[in-house]
């Protein structure tokens, strides 16, 4: 499958802020026909699709409000519904507080897992799609273990082994999809900002003494690995991005 971005239709969880909207920016300067994105807050969204708009030319990105744990099949329908055909799916909606528990689980994880499902099946070429690329938003979490953030890490676990499942070359030679995940290290974003530990009485005062010593990076850096990952990558990998470092298969 070509391996560029020209004139593909990109849909972006969580993409009014942060990483998504990095990726989104990236993608439309590569060629992207359209980033639809997806998020669940009115303003930032609408805000976002006007300024990328403003910077790549009408249309070029387009906001749906979204709730991903209970919007897939109407926003998903009207996608495929005004586009016909979906070329990517970043699944990049996440949270990170370890005192909400099952909503970690039910965004980070299964929420991912049923966007990644529905595109799977208007994708694949066994079906008269036409292929395409799902790539979900691990996390240095994803495969490296500490003491603070045991629900988190869970979360994001499971998206490694499900990317890597779904991903794996059969599942790529009957499809035509390749299924691929980043795992940014540290990154400066509204998610980062106020994080909570599972045990934050006890935990947050050495959670907090422990971040300030990791290789932090800015959102332009996970923004470039996204294209670089797309770009280069084969189905079933996944790629850190740390400290803004030259992305590693992981």
């Amino acid at each position: 499958m070509a391996r560029d971005l020209k004139n593909k239709v990109v849909v972006i969880t969580g993409g009014a802020v942060g990483i998504g909207y990095e990726i989104a920016d990236r993608y439309l300067q590569k060629g992207a026909k359209v980033t639809v994105l997806l998020d669940i807050d009115d303003r930032q969204g609408t805000e976002a699709a006007k300024s990328l708009c403003t910077k790549h030319g009408a249309n070029r990105a387009v906001f749906m409000k979204c709730d991903v744990t209970k919007d897939l099949e109407p926003v998903s329908n009207k996608i495929i519904e005004t586009y016909k055909t979906v070329d990517v799916l970043i699944n990049n909606a996440g949270i990170l507080n370890d005192q909400l528990g099952k909503k970690t689980i039910d965004i980070n994880v299964w929420a991912l897992i049923e966007w990644s499902m529905k595109f799977w099946e208007h994708m694949r070429t066994d079906r008269n799609g036409k292929g395409g690329t799902i790539i979900n938003l691990a996390s240095i979490y994803g495969f490296r273990v500490d003491q603070y953030l045991p629900i988190y890490q869970a979360s994001k676990f499971a998206v490694m082994g499900f990317t890597k499942s779904l991903g794996h070359a059969y599942n790529f030679n009957r499809s035509g999809i390749r299924v691929l995940g980043i795992c940014p290290g540290f990154t400066e974003t509204k998610l980062t900002a106020d994080p909570k530990t599972w045990d934050d009485q006890c935990l947050g005062k050495d959670f907090g003494v422990f971040v300030k010593k990791q290789l932090w990076q800015k959102v332009d850096s996970v923004g470039k690995a996204a294209v670089d990952v797309f770009e280069k990558a084969n189905s079933g990998t996944a790629w850190l991005i740390e400290g803004a470092k030259p992305i590693v298969e992981v």
